[in-house]
């Protein structure tokens, strides 16, 4: 795109074309919100980083319209086996294996919409990025830079770059840094990262190895992690072409390419014709952000929050940012979201953050490198009890990364302002088991109606006043009255499924645009309006009576 097409003014800067900010454009596109994306790179890359897009976020998609693309874009297909297998080496002795690894299994369960699907980022980044150029709101300006900006009581004004033509300056409402770990809007804003960084150094690296995926005897997979002494490894296969991925240990710094050949192929167990394609040397870091907002510019995604990668949360948890913030900016631009809709999205937000970047370091305590021990790939009879001994031990105590929808779908914003508060104890909360709640903070419990037709389908871009049984007409007609006033987009949904009121026990539910209860009743306890001066940020909950 020529520099020259970026706008001299719109309603939102999204600085950083990674997948947070091409979701938060998409976000924002698709409700008519006019916004510029730059990207500093010209072309996504192929690095070895994220690859688990998991059922909320393929929940997202689906909403989108774009989960059936992501499936298309899968290189291995939608119905490659989401398997975890343990072995001394690719080529040597089984340990354990995961099944099922991250709610991956292409079925229609009960509790969610879209099941996982593993792909590599570059490809959903390429899905999200066509999306984003379909949407005529959306601005999208690769090979750009943000350099600079200000802001005061009415809007936002940024400095932006492209090589080999002049700074431009552009005036915005609003601005969202999602430009990555080392975020230039998070050190303009005088922000920092707090809590652990750097605490393990690791090598990641794609490779070709041609002819490997047919031969090796661990059968389908995603990963494949390698207990040995002397490499210690994830690997996988990434793409077509031979491509495969692998994450070591490098606690000495980066190996040359000679040396990290050398230690893929002892990984594999076998030397193979490898050709490395690209490294990427990382270290793990469980950061969060002192603050995510100033005024008219927001943080999302990595800019704000750090995580270890394991359980594959990073990515998911900045869509997820990205869907919160963008809602809640279209609904402050067009009119119906009150001065603390945009305050809510730090406080809901960051307790989330926190709790999944604990989880991501508990999966640190046991990698490959510490899971070795004694003669592990002798041929004794001593040495297969110390195998079996191991793998049960990795199914105990692996669960946790890879049995992870309770993390997933499970979480509530408790203390939100604008959620409805609700007397009673919350649900209980575990890492791999989810128990769908109903309550105000929750995510909306999900239903098949009939095969491929969900409750959330249903849902419409705003606010929906689900109905699970008759009796409650007069409170529609107050709801849906209020909201048409003030311009509340709010979509009446009627399943006739007696299903649903058992599972959100109350005949009314008011659901928010990114599917969570914002209030549940039989009847309303309070004014339509009160309720959405709540829900959209027009007042505060210790000021609703």
């Amino acid at each position: 795109m020529n520099p020259s097409a970026i706008p001299a003014s719109t309603e939102v800067l999204i600085a950083g074309g990674g997948p947070v900010g091409l979701a938060l454009a998409v976000e924002l596109g698709q409700r008519g919100i006019r916004a510029v994306l730059v990207e500093r790179n010209l072309d996504v890359g192929q690095q070895p980083r994220a690859k688990t897009t998991n059922v909320r976020t393929m929940e997202h998609m689906r909403r989108w319209g774009l989960a059936e693309h992501i499936r298309d874009a899968a290189p291995f297909g939608r119905d490659y086996p989401s398997n975890v297998v343990f072995a001394t080496r690719l080529f040597g002795h089984r340990l354990a294996l995961f099944q099922n690894v991250s709610n991956g299994l292409r079925e229609e369960n009960p509790l969610y919409s879209e099941s996982m699907q593993w792909i590599a980022q570059y490809h959903l980044e390429r899905v999200l990025r066509d999306e984003v150029l379909r949407l005529p709101s959306i601005t999208l300006v690769m090979d750009c830079t943000l350099t600079g900006f200000t802001q005061d009581e009415h809007a936002v004004t940024a400095t932006v770059s492209r090589s080999g033509a002049p700074e431009q300056t552009i005036r915005v409402r609003y601005m969202v840094g999602t430009d990555g770990g080392r975020s230039f809007v998070r050190k303009q804003l005088g922000y920092v990262m707090e809590g652990r960084s750097a605490f393990m150094s690791s090598i990641g690296a794609v490779f070709r190895a041609p002819g490997l995926n047919d031969q090796h005897p661990q059968g389908p997979a995603n990963m494949y992690w390698c207990v040995n002494q002397d490499a210690p490894a994830m690997i996988g296969p990434m793409d077509k072409g031979d491509l495969w991925f692998t994450i070591m240990p490098a606690p000495d710094g980066p190996p040359d390419h000679e040396t990290l050949k050398a230690k893929i192929c002892a990984a594999i167990g076998r030397n193979w014709d490898i050709e490395i394609i690209c490294t990427d040397p990382w270290s793990a870091h469980a950061l969060i952000a002192n603050n995510y907002a100033k005024g008219r510019v927001f943080l999302a995604g990595d800019a704000c929050h750090l995580h270890p990668p394991f359980g594959g949360f990073g990515l998911n948890m900045g869509i997820g940012d990205a869907v919160d913030i963008g809602w809640k900016l279209a609904a402050t631009l067009q009119g119906w979201g009150g001065a603390s809709l945009l305050n809510s999205y730090m406080i809901e937000r960051r307790p989330v953050h926190q709790k999944v970047i604990e989880e991501a370091v508990a999966n640190t305590e046991v990698l490959t490198q510490h899971l070795v021990r004694g003669d592990l790939e002798g041929d004794t009879d001593a040495s297969a009890a110390i195998r079996a001994e191991l793998g049960a031990e990795i199914l105990a105590k692996k669960k946790r990364e890879f049995s992870t929808l309770g993390v997933v779908l499970g979480l509530c914003y408790d203390a939100s302002p604008v959620i409805a508060d609700e007397p009673g104890p919350r649900p209980d909360w575990h890492f791999a088991d989810y128990t769908p709640s109903a309550m105000p903070g929750a995510l909306a419990p999900h239903l098949w109606l009939k095969p491929g037709h969900s409750l959330y389908d249903l849902f419409g871009q705003g606010f929906t006043l689900l109905v699970t049984q008759h009796g409650a007409e007069p409170d529609i007609a107050a709801l849906s009255t209020e909201a048409a006033r003030r311009g509340i987009p709010l979509t009446v949904a009627s399943p006739n499924d007696a299903r649903v009121l058992p599972l959100y026990e109350a005949t009314l539910a008011l659901i928010r645009p990114d599917q969570f209860v914002a209030w549940r009743g039989d009847r309303l306890d309070r004014g339509a309006g009160e309720l959405f001066d709540l829900v959209c940020g027009v007042k505060s909950l210790a000021a609703v009576s």
